[in-house]
C-alpha cells in the first residue's frame, strides 16, 4: 500500500507538472515495482490516471487555464479508437506491448525536444505544417482577438482525428495519452504550452474513462486494493505538480517532459533486453 501511494504521488506530480506522463510512469511502475501483469496494469493505469487528471482538470478549469471545448472534441473522439485498442490489447504478448510502448515514447520525446530546442517560441505556437519555416503556413486552429478559439471545420476535423488516434493508444497501451495530447494541442489547436498542459488533463480524464469502460465491457478485472492508494497518492501529487509547473517557463517544461519520457523508455527497453 505504501508503494502504491508513493507511485501514485509520482504520477500525480508528473500530470500536474507537464499535463501528461501519468501512464508513461504508471504502467512500468505497476509492472516492475508492484509485480502486476502488463494487461492488469493497463486497467489500473486508466482508472488511477483518469481520476487524478480529473481532479487536476477541475482546479485548472476553476483558474480559467483550460480550453473545455477543445478537450471535449479531442476526448470524445477517443470513443472511436479506445474500444479497438482494448480489443487488440490481450491479443499481443506482454513483451510486444511494452516494447512498442517504449519505442513510441522515444519517438514522441525526440520530436518534442527538437521543437523546444530549435526555437523556444515554437513551444508556444507550432505551425501545423511539415515546413516550419514556411511563413505562409498558419496554424490549423486560430484565436479571435478576445482569445477564444475559432472552430472551423478543418480545425475540428484535425482535433477529432488526433483524438481518435489517442483513444486507440489509450485502449492498447493503457495510456491517458498526455504525452501525445500536449504536443497535439500545441501543434493543432495552437495552445500555449501552459494552457495545453491544463487542457490535456481534461482530455486524459475523458479518454481514460472511455478506455476503462472498454476494458470493463471486455471483462478485464480491476484490482481495487492497488488502484485506491494509487488514486489517493495521485491527487496529492497533482496539487504539488500544478504549483511547481506554474513557476517553470514553457520551453523548459517541454524539455523536462521529453527527458522524463526518454528515461522511462530506456529503462523499459533495458529491462526487456535483460529478461
Amino acid at each position: 500500500m505504501f508503494l502504491s501511494l508513493l507511485f501514485g504521488l509520482l504520477i500525480g506530480f508528473s500530470l500536474g507538472l507537464t499535463g501528461g506522463g501519468g501512464s508513461i510512469f504508471a504502467v512500468p511502475l505497476l509492472v516492475y515495482g508492484l509485480q502486476v501483469s502488463a494487461h492488469e496494469a493497463v486497467v489500473i493505469s486508466l482508472v488511477a490516471v483518469g481520476t487524478t487528471a480529473l481532479g487536476g482538470g477541475l482546479v485548472r478549469l476553476r483558474d480559467g487555464e483550460a480550453e473545455p471545448r477543445t478537450a471535449l472534441i479531442f476526448g470524445l473522439s477517443g470513443i472511436i479508437g479506445a474500444p479497438l485498442g482494448a480489443w487488440l490489447n490481450p491479443r499481443f504478448p506482454a513483451t510486444v506491448l511494452l516494447a512498442g510502448f517504449a519505442l513510441l515514447m522515444l519517438a514522441v520525446a525526440f520530436r518534442m525536444w527538437r521543437q523546444a530546442n530549435r526555437c523556444p517560441e515554437e513551444t508556444r505556437l507550432i505551425r501545423a505544417s511539415s515546413h516550419p519555416d514556411d511563413d505562409h503556413a498558419g496554424p490549423v486552429c486560430r484565436y479571435d482577438p478576445g482569445g477564444r478559439l475559432q472552430f472551423t471545420s478543418h480545425c475540428a476535423l484535425r482535433l477529432a482525428l488526433a483524438g481518435t488516434l489517442t483513444g486507440l493508444l489509450s485502449g492498447l497501451f493503457g495510456v491517458g495519452g498526455g504525452f501525445l495530447i500536449v504536443p497535439a494541442l500545441v501543434m493543432i489547436a495552437s495552445l500555449p504550452m501552459r494552457r495545453a498542459v491544463a487542457t490535456s488533463l481534461w482530455v486524459i480524464a475523458i479518454i481514460s474513462a472511455i478506455g476503462f469502460l472498454s476494458h470493463l465491457a471486455a471483462g478485464h478485472p480491476l484490482n481495487i486494493g492497488i488502484t485506491l492508494p494509487f488514486v489517493l497518492g495521485g491527487l496529492s501529487g497533482m496539487t504539488l505538480g500544478i504549483a511547481v509547473g506554474r513557476r517553470i517557463a514553457g520551453p523548459a517544461l517541454q524539455k523536462l517532459f521529453a527527458g522524463m519520457i526518454v528515461a522511462v523508455a530506456v529503462f523499459m527497453l533495458v529491462k526487456l533486453a535483460i529478461y
